[in-house]
């Protein structure tokens, strides 16, 4: 008797924590990533508008959690329409909106797999995301997760939507110059929030409330990047306000945003040689002693670490990737005064501005994988039609309260 419930933080926590410790068995012989949830089950989703997250559980008298799921829902721009009545000679481009689900942190016993159980899990979940008005249900998962791709293409019903990119750099024991000839300028959330609507409204994923986002105690802020020779870069009150920039813009600018990763989960890497855990703790060692040379260093990823994630990248212009290398830079700094062991971000696979953000290509992911499946067939999408057949933009917004 399998019985599929609301989690309940009194009495299913310590049993929830254990079924996460079985899960986390790495292949034999490689690293393995291991996610520390601190004692918060509900961390990854409890920012959300609205979350959910469900057990299975097995057993008559005496009755075993064998099974979890996290889900939550919010809204975001899944295409674009023109609006025919604006007033001015070109058409207006206004983003469209849909009710969006997303699937994460499902986990399955290995005792108990191959018994319908992770299937049942995501059954119920998405009844959930029907009853309270959702479109859409995606989820993400790496692209060599064959167990995982399986379930939810081969027996739910989802499809291959959209494989970007997650890039992670190390945070060194030095700090990161940022170029003389950038000025980096912090936004209050209120001219942040301005600044992406008008902007970044449009884009794939864009999260409705973005407010909430930005003024989540999680958030360390938003930073732009302009030329220091422009007119926004000659220091204190040149900035004029998001509108007033964005119809006077530099030549290149760039933008994003910093989530403090570290007060939600911590990871650690496991299975690494006694060598390769040498050879890190040598190039942090020389890195501090010398800090001056600037010399790449491994931060001490084998024991539980922090990470902050970088989010609402974008700009304009021809020197728009330098400064976006500028912001990470800052970025960085803002890691490494925080003890975090890296900085991290997800873009589209096509990102223009992806070369101007720093990364190790053995700690990141070439192609994460999400996929998508459409909860019903009553519901009006307007100009953009079935989202789950709609072509990739070159670009997406990414929310860190799912990362």
């Amino acid at each position: 008797m399998i019985v599929v419930r609301e989690y309940d933080s009194s009495r299913d926590l310590a049993d929830v924590e254990a079924v996460e410790r079985r899960c986390e068995v790495g292949p034999s012989g490689k690293l393995s990533l291991f996610t520390d949830l601190l004692g918060d089950p509900l961390c990854r989703i409890r920012h959300s508008p609205s979350f959910l997250m469900l057990v299975a559980e097995m057993g008559t008298e005496k009755k075993e959690i064998v099974g979890m799921i996290r889900g939550c829902i919010k809204t975001v721009t899944c295409g674009i329409k023109l609006d025919l009545n604006h007033k001015s000679q070109n058409d207006t481009v206004k983003p469209l909106y849909t009710k969006l689900a997303y699937v994460l942190g499902l986990r399955v016993s290995p005792s108990h797999r191959r018994q319908g159980i992770g299937l049942k899990l995501v059954k119920m979940m998405e009844e959930w995301f029907r009853q309270n008005g959702a479109e859409y249900s995606y989820i993400a998962t790496e692209n060599d997760n064959e167990a995982s791709v399986n379930l939810f293409t081969g027996k739910c019903g989802y499809s291959e939507f959209r494989k970007p990119s997650i890039l992670v750099n190390p945070v060194y024991a030095h700090r990161v110059n940022v170029s003389r000839r950038v000025t980096v300028i912090k936004l209050d959330p209120v001219d942040a929030e301005s600044l992406y609507r008008l902007r970044f409204s449009t884009t794939e994923f864009f999260p409705g409330d973005i407010d909430s986002v930005l003024n989540n105690e999680l958030s360390l802020g938003t930073f732009v990047a302009v030329p220091r020779s422009s007119c926004y870069g000659s220091g204190s009150g040149s900035w004029p306000g998001s509108s007033k920039f964005l119809e006077y813009p530099p030549e290149s600018w760039a933008v994003l945003s910093v989530w403090n990763c570290k007060d939600s989960f911590r990871l650690e890497v496991r299975g690494a040689s006694r060598l390769k855990r040498v050879v890190a703790k040598t190039t942090r060692v020389v890195d501090k002693t010398l800090p001056f040379l600037k010399l790449p260093s491994i931060p001490s990823v084998f024991k539980p670490f922090g990470l902050h994630f970088m989010y609402g990248i974008g700009g304009e212009g021809p020197q728009a990737a330098k400064m976006v290398k500028s912001l990470c830079g800052h970025a960085h700094n803002l890691a490494k005064d925080g003890g975090c062991g890296v900085l991290a971000t997800e873009v589209a696979g096509e990102e223009p501005l992806r070369q101007g953000i720093p990364h190790w290509k053995v700690l990141s992911c070439d192609e994460d994988l999400w996929c998508i499946k459409r909860l019903g067939e009553d519901y009006s999408d307007g100009a953009v039609g079935d989202w789950t057949t709609s072509p990739p933009g070159s670009s997406i917004f990414v929310d860190p309260r799912e990362f």
